[in-house]
C-alpha cells in the first residue's frame, strides 16, 4: 500500500502541474490541430521521457536539501507562502489570464516544422525547467511526513506518477481543444477552483505542522 502512495502523490502533483496553459500542452494542441493526434501523441512521449529524468533529478537534489534541518523549515515556510500564493491565484486571477494569453504562441514557424516530434517534445521538456523545483518542494515536504521519497523504489513510483498523470492532462488538452463542444471544455473551465482549493488545504496543513 505505501508504494501506492508515492504513484498517487506524484499523478495528483503532475495533474496540478500540468493543468494550466502552459507551453508543453498548448504545444501538444497546435501540433494536433496542425498535424493530428497521431504527431502530437509521439510528441508527448518525448516530453514524459524528459519529464520522468527531470523528477528523478528534482529527488536528488531534495536529499541533498533535506539533509540540512534550516534548511528544510525554510522551504516548508517558503512553501506555505507558495501555496497561498497559488490559492489566491487559482481561485481569482488563473481564468481572467487564460482568457488573455496562450503559451503555444512561442513556439516559432521553423520549431514548429521540426519532423521527429519525440525529439521535440524532449526538447521543449528540457526548457521548461519549472518542474525540478516543484518537484523538489514536494520530495522535501514528503519526507518531512515521514514518507521515504528518497528510497530508489519510492523515487521510481514518485516519477512514473508524475509521468502518468502528465499524460492525462496532455492528453485531455488534446481532446479537448481539438473539439469545439463547450460541454467538453467545462472540465478545463473550472479546474483552476479545484485546485486552488487543494493549494489552500495544503498551506493550511504544512503551517498546522510547522505551529505544531
Amino acid at each position: 500500500m505505501e508504494y501506492l502512495y508515492f504513484l498517487l502523490f506524484g499523478f495528483v502533483a503532475a495533474v496540478i502541474g500540468v493543468s494550466l496553459p502552459g507551453l508543453l500542452n498548448m504545444t501538444a494542441v497546435k501540433i494536433a490541430l496542425k498535424e493530428g493526434k497521431e504527431s502530437a501523441y509521439t510528441y508527448v512521449v518525448g516530453a514524459l521521457v524528459t519529464i520522468f529524468v527531470q523528477t528523478y533529478i528534482a529527488v536528488f537534489f531534495a536529499k541533498l536539501i533535506e539533509s540540512s534541518v534550516v534548511i528544510s523549515e525554510t522551504l516548508q515556510e517558503i512553501g506555505i507562502v507558495i501555496f497561498g500564493v497559488l490559492t489566491v491565484y487559482f481561485l481569482f486571477f488563473a481564468k481572467k489570464k487564460e482568457k488573455r494569453e496562450t503559451q503555444a504562441e512561442l513556439v516559432d514557424g521553423h520549431s514548429i516544422t521540426i519532423k521527429n516530434r519525440f525529439f521535440y517534445g524532449m526538447f521543449l521538456a528540457a526548457l521548461n525547467v519549472f518542474p525540478i523545483p516543484y518537484y523538489v518542494f514536494l520530495s522535501i515536504t514528503l519526507a518531512s511526513y515521514d514518507f521515504n521519497v528518497f528510497y530508489l523504489a519510492h523515487t521510481f513510483l514518485l516519477s512514473l506518477g508524475v509521468v502518468l498523470g502528465s499524460a492525462l492532462m496532455l492528453y485531455l488538452y488534446i481532446m479537448f481543444f481539438r473539439n469545439s463542444d463547450r460541454e467538453e471544455h467545462f472540465l478545463l473551465k473550472n479546474i483552476n477552483y479545484c485546485i486552488g482549493t487543494v493549494t489552500g488545504v495544503i498551506a493550511l496543513i504544512t503551517l498546522y505542522k510547522l505551529l505544531k
